[in-house]
């Protein structure tokens, strides 16, 4: 393959030259995030604790993927949450919804290129272990990629980080450790687990969800752990946070639904609006 075919193969596939784009034009609103915070399904009324100066609808902004699914307002919100300048992804997309991988993570590398360097992803998620009942949240301590695709996958660019990448302590300590402290302080139910990402959008049948306790899955979800995979070979600390919406499949006595999942993210939406508040003024105490 010649060096100048090669290098289209790697601007196809990873699209630095369109993030670069991205990022300038987030960069044109006079505003420099420094964390992310990615809302799951339902978790809209996190937006309202942000002194948000900028909106920016993704259509607007070069390059970046549309949302679909409802739940996923499809808005970037860039302003200060005591005194800390956040940018919040109002929505994700999935590779679900029939997104290449490099789509799904797009924002996440865009961001990175704007100034971030601590990303806060949420999501909702399934409960499998006993623990994880519906109203609580679960902060990942670690992760089992099932959906059958990497977004690292493809020609490497060095200009995003290492092609091998080590994901042994994906999710930052410090951030972990002050999130169950701040959970304990406004007797927010909350624990770590391990959290299973699959394709969906099929929810899982009740054998899948045996199979995943017995791979030692706490919760399972559809998302997530593509984004944060790319956080970390971008080197920017990571903490993670599932709002647990139901029991998983098999577990509840009853069908699942969307429309389930998208009411159990407005019950706690003002507990992770809490959870934030306290954690998000210490991260320059980071150790």
């Amino acid at each position: 393959m010649s060096r100048r075919s090669s290098t289209d193969t790697i601007r196809k596939q990873h699209g630095y030259e369109e993030a670069e784009r991205a990022a300038a034009y987030i960069a044109s609103h006079g505003f420099t995030p420094r964390v992310a915070i990615t809302l799951g399904s339902g978790l809209d009324e996190v937006v309202g604790r942000l002194n948000a100066d900028v909106r920016i609808p993704y259509r607007l902004i070069p390059h970046f993927p549309g949302t679909t699914v409802q739940g996923h307002g499809g808005t970037l919100h860039l302003g200060l949450w005591k005194k800390v300048p956040v940018a919040i992804l109002e929505g994700r997309v999935h590779c679900y919804e029939g997104r290449a991988p490099a789509s799904v993570v797009f924002p996440v590398r865009v961001l990175a290129l704007a100034g971030v360097q601590t990303f806060i992803f949420t999501c909702a998620a399934g409960g499998i272990a006993s623990k994880s009942t519906p109203g609580g949240f679960m902060i990942f301590a670690d992760h089992l990629h099932l959906q059958g695709m990497n977004p690292l996958v493809g020609v490497h660019d060095p200009r995003w980080g290492a092609q091998f990448v080590d994901l042994t302590q994906a999710y930052d300590p410090y951030l972990r450790r002050i999130t169950r402290k701040a959970a304990r302080k406004f007797r927010i139910p909350c624990f770590e687990g391990v959290y299973a990402s699959l394709l969906g959008p099929t929810y899982e049948t009740p054998a899948e969800i045996r199979a995943l306790k017995g791979m030692g899955a706490d919760a399972v979800g559809m998302s997530t752990v593509p984004e944060v995979m790319v956080a970390r070979q971008l080197k920017r600390r990571v903490l993670a946070i599932a709002t647990i919406s139901n029991r998983a499949a098999g577990l509840a006595g009853k069908p699942l639904s969307h429309e389930e999942v998208l009411v159990a993210g407005r019950k706690v939406s003002r507990h992770l609006a809490d959870l934030l508040d306290e954690v998000l003024p210490q991260l320059d105490k980071w150790k």
